[in-house]
């Protein structure tokens, strides 16, 4: 769903809420205004006002509005201070601002209310990998997976793959993107990373097929050009590698790629 949609489907539930009850009762709380001038209802319960303002801040999180993701977490907590997906938010929003002792602090409150949560745990391992404890995130990347109602564990492999190509360990990555390529054999986020490994590996097929599906449904980026550029090469398919650096040049012609290029700097 478009973000801009889901945000006023979002704020229509919120509206919502008391409409099937009719008029406040005297002494409910008066309607917020939000900043877009839309007005939400206080009324309903607990749990579905911290509900609906956890994902108006989720969406603000996401449109990069970190200042109204931070109100809007806050207030589901004083609707619910018990809400974790609300403090998973906030690790968010915390972490993205590079507020790292706020991150942690609400990635472990999330996690203490709801262990289990896959989000909060494939966020709090992320969050570890990107801090330098990557060995730690391990743990909450493999929880994530393990719940059988996570509806994205692939993406989850996949960051549990980056996290091992910065401990170098490459039989780990190996296998984490794989998983994510067995789950969703189109996951783009863990095709380019497992094309260059195998291009580093000297595995040069292998790297071909995962670089060529890449560039077919993405339409290609410098980087995966310019790999699939160096792939050929390798191969000696010499027709395939200057088509490819056509398109580089012209599609990315200001890029470090097609700098590198232009110095005959493949490696």
């Amino acid at each position: 769903m478009n973000v801009r949609v889901r945000l006023f489907a979002v704020i229509a539930a919120l509206a919502g809420l008391a409409a099937c009850a009719g008029a406040p009762a005297p002494g409910a709380p008066e309607a917020q205004v939000q900043p877009d001038g839309a007005i939400i209802s206080e009324m309903g319960s607990a749990r579905e006002r911290a509900r609906a303002h956890t994902d108006l801040a989720a969406g603000y999180y996401e449109v990069g509005n970190m200042a109204v993701a931070l109100e809007e977490a806050r207030i589901a907590l004083s609707a619910d201070p018990n809400y974790a997906p609300a403090y998973n938010v906030l690790g968010l929003v915390h972490m993205d601002l590079k507020e790292n002792p706020q991150a942690q602090a609400n990635f472990e409150k999330a996690l203490s209310i709801s262990p289990n949560d896959p989000d909060a745990n494939h966020n709090y391992g992320w969050f570890l990998c990107q801090t330098g404890r990557e060995r730690e995130a391990g743990r909450y990347f493999q929880a994530a997976v393990r719940n059988p109602l996570y509806a994205t564990p692939q993406k989850t492999y996949t960051l549990a793959g980056v996290c091992a190509l910065r401990t170098k360990d490459e039989a780990q990555a190996l296998e984490n993107f794989e998983r994510a390529l067995k789950l969703d054999p189109n996951y783009a986020s863990a095709l380019l990373p497992l094309a260059q490994l195998r291009y580093r590996r000297g595995e040069l097929e292998q790297a071909r097929t995962l670089v060529t599906r890449f560039n077919r449904q993405s339409q290609g980026t410098a980087e995966s050009l310019w790999l699939a550029l160096r792939v050929e090469r390798g191969l000696g398919d010499k027709a395939a590698e200057s088509s490819y650096a056509d398109q580089l040049r012209r599609r990315f012609g200001t890029s470090a790629e097609y700098q590198r290029l232009l110095k005959g700097v493949y490696e």
